[in-house]
């Protein structure tokens, strides 16, 4: 846990789960401080001014109180809003699938600003092209780079992309939710 009571972090939304009736656990993949889980409090009531800078995808500065059990963000202010990706449902999965990986492939607590600025990157990437080809090759790139940065592939051996899903859920030992690419990309 960090020992700071209260801190600002930068970070990107991977994930969010509900939990009782108006709140929500953000997996947040930060800067400084690695991939993070902290309570949003009354997130999900209408009168929420946090909720839209709380969305998945989302580049954000959080202010989080330390708790006893989980950190909680009490501020959150939008870099750039996750929301920019609803427009297209298949630019949507490309962008849910780069923060499975990041989720699945790191450990909480463990800073990569690297891999950070890599996330940032290849979801600007999303957004800045139309073309689904332009999508795989932003996905194929940001799999590869990511590999390697973590060192489960030696730099630069690159894997067809039939491949590249089995090769991730062998290392985690999971199966992948949110893969677009086909087998015969």
């Amino acid at each position: 846990m960090i020992s700071s009571h209260v801190y600002k972090a930068e970070g990107i939304i991977l994930k969010r789960r509900n939990v009782g009736e108006a709140d929500r656990i953000l997996t947040v993949f930060t800067k400084r401080d690695g991939k993070i889980r902290v309570l949003a409090k009354g997130v999900r009531k209408i009168s929420s001014r946090r909720a839209g800078h709380l969305e998945v995808f989302t580049h954000v500065i959080l202010t989080i109180h330390s708790g006893h059990s989980m950190d909680m963000v009490t501020e959150a202010s939008s870099i750039r809003s996750g929301s920019l990706f609803d427009a297209d449902a298949v630019r949507l999965g490309y962008a849910y699938c780069m923060c499975e990986l990041v989720d699945q492939l790191l450990a909480d607590y463990q800073e990569h600003e690297d891999v950070f600025f890599l996330l940032r990157d290849g979801l600007m990437g999303l957004l800045k092209t139309d073309m689904v080809e332009s999508y795989q090759k932003i996905l194929t790139d940001f799999v590869h780079e990511l590999l390697w940065r973590l060192g489960f592939l030696p730099h630069p051996r690159q894997l067809p992309v039939n491949r590249l899903q089995e090769f991730v859920e062998e290392i985690t030992e999971r199966r992948l939710r949110t893969w677009p690419l086909s087998v015969s990309s």
